[in-house]
C-alpha cells in the first residue's frame, strides 16, 4: 500500500464538476489500495476576488487579516472535495493547515513552512480516510 501525494490547483477546482472530476481521480488511487492524502487551492479565480474585496475595504489589508481572508478560499475547496468523496461511499477528512500540523514563520503573505507534524494526518490514514489538506495554510507563533 503506497502513500498517494496528489496536488490540485484552483483551475482543478473551479465548479462543482470540476470537484466531483477530481474527487474520481482519487478515489481511483484509493480503489487500487492506496493511502491518499490530497492537497487543494482555492476554487478558480477566488483568491483574486477575495484580495479585490479586501482592498474595496481598505487600501492596505493588514498582512495577518489579508492571509487569514485568503486562506479560506482553500478551506472552501477542501471541505467541498471530502463532501464529493463521502457522497461516492468514501471516507475523507478536509484539514486545515493548523489541523495538518503545519507550522510556518511570521512573514505574512511569504511564509515559509519551518515544520510539519504529521500526527494528524497519520492518525486519520489509518482510520482509512483520504485526507485533504487545505494549501496556502500554516500556523505561526506570532
Amino acid at each position: 500500500m503506497a502513500l498517494i501525494v496528489q496536488k490540485y490547483g484552483g483551475s482543478s477546482v473551479a465548479d462543482a464538476e470540476r470537484i466531483k472530476s477530481v474527487a474520481q481521480r482519487i478515489a481511483a488511487a484509493r480503489d487500487k489500495g492506496d493511502r491518499v492524502v490530497v492537497v487543494v487551492s482555492a476554487m478558480g479565480d477566488t483568491t483574486d476576488r477575495l484580495a479585490e474585496l479586501a482592498r474595496e475595504i481598505t487600501e492596505y489589508p493588514a498582512g495577518r487579516e489579508f492571509d487569514v481572508l485568503l486562506s479560506t478560499g482553500e478551506l472552501v475547496s477542501a471541505t467541498l472535495l471530502a463532501m464529493a468523496l463521502n457522497g461516492m461511499g468514501y471516507e475523507a477528512v478536509s484539514l486545515s493547515g493548523t489541523q495538518a500540523g503545519i507550522r510556518t514563520d511570521t512573514a505574512h503573505s511569504r511564509a515559509r513552512i519551518q515544520n510539519i507534524d504529521p500526527r494528524r494526518i497519520i492518525r486519520e490514514l489509518k482510520k482509512g480516510s483520504i485526507v485533504i489538506v487545505a494549501g496556502f495554510q500554516g500556523v505561526s507563533e506570532g
